[in-house]
């Protein structure tokens, strides 16, 4: 999955980049609310963890602007303010959790999986359908229980598959969510390739990727 990380400070940048990309998320990374702003137009992100203070632009007029244009894309801001009335600010402006400095990875991690889980009020976070499931906490893949051997990149295929079924995702969105450059799997078959070696290690499983020509794939129970 994609998200977008905008941390003035070069060290914790990097280490959050690093450190998603471990998790298996496809990351932008950006100096400042400024450029932000121009990846958030460009990229529809599954999340984006934000810092209050960056020059320029700040997190809090990120997040506002977001909002203002009807992105509803999920944040989690970063900050080191943790002063009742700051947290309320930041919430209000429109920010959906609040993280504040200095912090576990394991935790932002964690709030990240939950930021991505279906709407409000769906109570079980792993996500499924039919005889598949995919638990975004721990990143497993099962099917009626038993683990699936994916590769990082089945593993996202997989994961975007079970998190819009039953809709047909397309194949622009797959490139986008998954690699770093959109444009290599676009204009050639390594999309088909990964799909079909998904396919193969769901072999035997009631639920299908089914192939709409001309546009993408959708998961289908049975």
């Amino acid at each position: 999955m994609r998200v977008l990380v905008a941390e003035d400070d070069p060290g914790l940048r990097s280490v959050l980049e690093r450190g998603l990309r471990e998790h298996g998320y496809v990351v932008d990374a950006v100096a400042d609310g400024d450029d932000a702003l121009v990846h958030l137009r460009a990229y529809p992100y599954e999340a984006a963890v934000v810092d209050w203070r960056m020059p320029g632009t700040t997190g809090i007029e990120v997040v506002r602007a977001m909002r203002a244009r009807g992105d509803r894309t999920p944040v989690l801001m970063l900050t080191a303010r943790d002063a009742t009335e700051d947290r309320v600010e930041g919430l209000n402006t429109g920010a959906d959790d609040y993280l504040v400095k200095p912090f576990s990875f394991a935790e932002l991690v964690a709030r990240l999986t939950a930021l991505q889980r279906r709407p409000a009020l769906t109570l079980d976070p792993v996500l499924r359908c039919g005889d598949l499931a995919f638990d975004p906490a721990t990143r497993v893949a099962t099917r009626d229980g038993d683990p699936l051997a994916l590769t990082v990149i089945e593993t996202g295929l997989l994961e975007l598959l079970l998190r819009r079924t039953p809709a047909v995702v397309a194949r622009q969105t797959i490139a986008v969510q998954l690699w770093d450059d959109e444009a290599d799997p676009v204009g050639s078959n390594t999309i088909d390739v990964h799909v079909a070696r998904l396919r193969s290690k769901l072999a035997g499983a009631r639920t299908r990727i089914e192939t709409v020509r001309g546009f993408g794939y959708r998961l289908v129970d049975g």
